[in-house]
């Protein structure tokens, strides 16, 4: 098929890269001239795992290309992806002005072009609900009718995004159409060999099931902090208690791992908007308001662990940091508790020397010169007082405990992301403080 992919950004890139390698023609759209010239000299523009071999297998097959030309990618595709930013507004609702800009821009092209072909337009992007409407609406206002409005909403994760587009658990379409729903079968059938579903429904439910998907893993993290916080109370332990609950084939195991709260680009975002549409529609998810208010808490617990410890002053302190990514194999860092944890450090008078196996031009950008960074994480320990795990990236897993103590002025660690056995820390002489594990001393 000949498929458009409006937006370069995470989910566009992927999505356009996967379609191409299950032998698609696609053409990416941005209007980044300096991305665009990145692109087309082959450099991946997002850090993802597995991306670049297909990125560039399929600009030498010529099946990936990149382009600003939006009316020509619109009359020559059959399909066109809005994979367009959808950013957090100040009220905590989704900003929808480049999904409305470029649907707008698509209806004049339609219009102007006299197409008569029939277009299926993609809301890829994450949406509120009614979003599909207020598209077509736009469209149809230029006086084009030969088209259809279809939800898709993506179910990628950071670090693994191309396994999750081309194996996927399940594929969410939603329209009124069975002419999308046919195109749209054809197009994901390939990537769902295994028997793995594609969910067919109207687009209200489409948009409605990205955010809650989303939203109830953030629940369900955000359910074992606050017990963490508990188990600490009581002298109980949240990892023993993880794997008691997560036995129980009604619960499962993933996203009970307790730690410093959630962050990135979907879950803090996707909360909050599905917040603010429940309470347009007086239909307020109190449940989701206090789970935003727990996880932003829940950023400063290895602070306040860190500031008891050293009785509330840390002015002249120097602090290790392993991990500034909001989680391990992306470089994002929007939302990241990384980003709370220092800049409460440096507000108390501490200073900060921190690695990130991929994070570090992204950490310029939040944190600017604040913090000194370092090319290891054996460099970042030089005199400091204590080391604080915020990511919790594989390599960090199993350090040489004797080599970290030559380096650090004093043998602590402050675990937020319980990556530790306590008791091996134990072993090699260090205070460690975890998450809803009770403290070795």
């Amino acid at each position: 098929m000949d498929l458009a992919i409006i937006g370069t950004g995470y989910v566009g890139l992927v999505s356009g890269t996967c379609f191409a390698e299950m032998g698609n023609q696609v053409i990416c759209i941005d209007n980044s001239q300096e991305k665009l010239k990145k692109l087309r000299n082959r450099e991946v523009t997002i850090y993802e795992p597995g991306l670049d071999l297909l990125f560039q297998r399929n600009i030498d097959k010529g099946r990936l290309t990149f382009s600003d030309d939006l009316k020509s990618a619109v009359l020559n595709s059959e399909i066109i992806f809005l994979c367009l930013p959808t950013p957090q507004g100040e009220d905590g609702s989704a900003d929808l002005q480049y999904v409305m800009k470029v649907s707008d821009e698509i209806g004049k092209i339609l219009k102007e072009n006299n197409v008569s072909e029939f277009k299926i337009i993609v809301n890829k992007s994450t949406v509120p609900v009614g979003t599909a409407q207020k598209v077509e609406k736009i469209i149809s206002d230029h006086g084009v009718n030969n088209f259809d409005i279809v939800s898709n909403p993506e179910f990628l994760r950071e670090g693994f995004a191309v396994d999750d587009f081309m194996k996927p658990d399940r594929i969410v379409i939603g329209s009124r159409s069975k002419n999308s729903f046919d195109k749209m079968r054809t197009l994901y059938e390939p990537f769902v060999r295994q028997g793995n579903p594609i969910i067919e429904m109207d687009t209200a439910s489409s948009e409605v099931t990205k955010y809650a998907a989303n939203s109830y893993l953030a629940m369900r993290i955000t359910f074992m902090n606050q017990l963490a916080n508990f188990c600490e109370v009581v002298g109980a332990d949240v990892d023993l208690i993880r794997k008691g609950m997560g036995a129980d084939n009604r619960i499962g195991k993933r996203f009970l791992f307790a730690g410093i709260g959630y962050g990135g680009s979907c879950f803090p975002k996707d909360v909050n908007a599905l917040i603010k549409t429940s309470e347009e529609n007086n239909s307020e998810m109190t449940i989701l308001t206090e789970v935003d208010k727990v996880n932003k808490s829940q950023k400063l617990v290895l602070v306040n662990k860190l500031l008891k410890y050293y009785d509330n002053n840390i002015k002249g302190k120097h602090f290790a940091i392993w991990g500034l990514a909001f989680k391990p194999n992306t470089d994002d860092m929007r939302e990241a508790p990384a980003i709370i944890i220092i800049n409460e450090l440096l507000k108390h008078g501490a200073t900060v020397s921190a690695y990130d196996p991929a994070a570090h031009e992204t950490a310029h950008y939040y944190l600017k010169d604040t913090i000194t960074y370092c090319k290891n994480e054996l460099d970042a320990l030089v005199n400091a007082d204590a080391l604080l795990i915020l990511t919790e990236w594989n390599e960090f897993r199993n350090p040489d405990f004797e080599e970290i103590a030559s380096k650090l002025k004093e043998k602590v660690i402050f675990d937020g992301r319980n990556i530790f056995n306590p008791e091996k820390v134990k072993e090699s002489g260090f205070k460690y403080f975890s998450i809803g594990r009770n403290p070795v001393n």
